[in-house]
């Protein structure tokens, strides 16, 4: 019954595909996906990458339909860049807590109380503030981000574990939001600890939204692009992985010969799962949800966001 079910499941599959290809044509659609997307998704992505990477990609597509796989903010952040496009979101459901940490009111009057301060917020936010704010960051360009601001004071929102990294990396004072991803948040000490135990010949790869005692213990601590990179080209044939599981499809599709051990098995970001391939048919077949920023909001963020893709 098991072996019919799945052979059931691979077949439609084939078939949504089929039907997706087919789509993509009828639509000129471009699809995103986000590395911490389900398998089935990113295999079918046109580009998968990080929240740097894809909106890049989004800023620069010819595509009339740009459907991200991600969560919210990610589809924001593709339609403020590219507002004359149609932007898609498999599940409108697909929110991000760590977003949600950070609200307008809050960031304002923080701003009132600094006002030599630059405020520098993680792309993962809502566009309203990142209408409140200088320019944004990805993990990947963090560092360089906040170095490049002209200012000795800055107001960092809203991951305080990617914030308390970032401190180490520059002289500058950072005025830290205490949000936080939920899910590399749990990953803890311990279960480093253990899962070192269990694999002494691994190496430790971390990223840096994780809490700062676990970042510490990192053999190499990057963004999600840059974890895979390091994998690839790194000699060593085993890895302890901390960050989202989904990370491990472009491992394996990078490194099939390489084995990755994820760090906890909790290191799953619901929001990111809600996706499925299901839904991104359905949603080119009715071109709903589609997101929708309003168009001051949407002027003010695109300026944070162009500030942020010309860093070099």
């Amino acid at each position: 019954m098991e072996a019919q079910a799945l052979e059931r499941k691979a077949e439609m599959n084939r078939e949504l595909r089929e039907k997706l290809v087919q789509l993509k044509k009828e639509r000129n659609a471009i699809i995103l996906a986000h590395y911490y997307q389900r398998d089935e998704i990113q295999e079918v992505a046109d580009f998968r990458g990080d929240s740097f990477l894809l909106a890049q990609k989004a800023a620069s597509t010819d595509a009339e339909t740009i459907v991200f796989c991600g969560v919210h903010f990610m589809g924001e952040s593709a339609k403020i860049l590219a507002p004359s496009k149609t932007v898609l979101i498999p599940d409108e459901r697909a929110g991000c807590p760590m977003a949600d940490m950070v609200n307008v009111d809050g960031l304002r009057k923080l701003k009132a109380q600094h006002p030599n301060a630059k405020v520098v917020t993680y792309i993962n936010s809502s566009a309203e503030v990142k209408a409140e704010t200088d320019i944004c960051c990805t993990s990947s360009n963090a560092v360089k981000v906040i170095n490049s601001v002209d200012a000795d004071e800055i107001i960092w929102v809203p991951d305080k574990n990617l914030g308390h990294y970032v401190q180490q990396h520059t002289d500058k004072k950072m005025i830290i939001w205490e949000g936080y991803c939920n899910t590399h948040d749990m990953l803890t000490v311990k279960d480093v600890i253990e899962m070192r135990a269990k694999h002494p010949n691994a190496e430790f790869v971390v990223h840096p939204e994780c809490r700062p005692e676990v970042v510490a213990m990192g053999d190499f601590v990057g963004s999600t692009t840059a974890i895979i990179d390091y994998c690839k080209n790194s000699n060593t044939q085993e890895f302890i992985v901390g960050t989202e599981d989904g990370t491990g499809y472009q491992l394996r599709k990078d490194s099939p010969d390489k084995t990755f051990h994820f760090a906890s098995k909790f290191l799953v970001c619901p929001n990111m799962k809600v996706n499925n391939l299901k839904k991104l048919v359905k949603c080119l077949e009715t071109m709903q949800p589609q997101i929708y920023v309003p168009p001051a909001v949407a002027d003010k963020a695109r300026i944070s966001l162009e500030r942020m893709l010309q860093v070099q």
